[in-house]
């Protein structure tokens, strides 16, 4: 097991000019160090080294609540889909982002450092054709915190999919489940 290059990316807080399509393009096929460090160098870097050696490649994502984990990951997923030129699977990083909402409302809660927090550790696995364009992807999910669902912090919340179902309790396809408004359900949790 070898370790590979590693960025220390910093969360601005704020959109930079740095991650649209003429940059991706300043990247691909370039070696790494020959570019500023920068998420898609470490995705270049990553996508040679499957076509070079025919061999699986993993990126690591890591950091705080807050840093940007979700948001570096959805760069890497968009310089693949780029860079393969998967003309009509181009796509398949936005269908991999539209599950996003539903897997940030079971796994995301509010902390004290951030209302949309990730509870939760994702695994994304892309999938590669003979010709290295990206034909599918599978998310997993690991590492629910789960004592969040039986107790939070001061200031804190359950997940977000707890609240959202206590709001529709009056839906017909709901009563069965005899949900209350998130106060009087939260009591039954702490």
């Amino acid at each position: 097991l070898a370790v590979g290059i590693i960025l220390v990316a910093i969360n601005p807080y704020k959109q930079l000019p740095i991650y649209g399509d003429a940059i991706i393009h300043a990247y691909s096929g370039q070696n790494m160090g020959d570019m500023d460090p920068h998420i898609f160098a470490v995705a270049e870097e990553a996508y040679k080294q499957m076509a070079r050696n025919n061999k699986n490649q993993s990126i690591i994502v890591s950091g705080e609540s807050g840093a940007g984990k979700t948001v570096s990951a959805r760069y890497t997923m968009r310089y693949f889909a780029t860079v393969s030129k998967s003309s009509s699977n181009a796509h398949v990083e936005n269908k991999v982002l539209a599950s996003n909402p539903i897997t940030e409302a079971v796994g995301n809660a509010k902390t004290t450092r951030n209302d949309n927090s990730s509870r939760f550790g994702k695994y994304t696995e892309i999938s590669f054709d003979q010709s290295y364009r990206i034909i599918g992807a599978n998310m997993r999910t690991y590492l629910l915190e789960k004592s969040r669902v039986v107790f939070q912090s001061e200031n804190e919340r359950n997940y977000h999919i707890f609240y959202q179902l206590c709001a529709s309790a009056m839906q017909p396809e709901y009563e069965h489940l005899k949900l209350g408004r998130s106060q009087e359900n939260n009591l039954l949790f702490t």
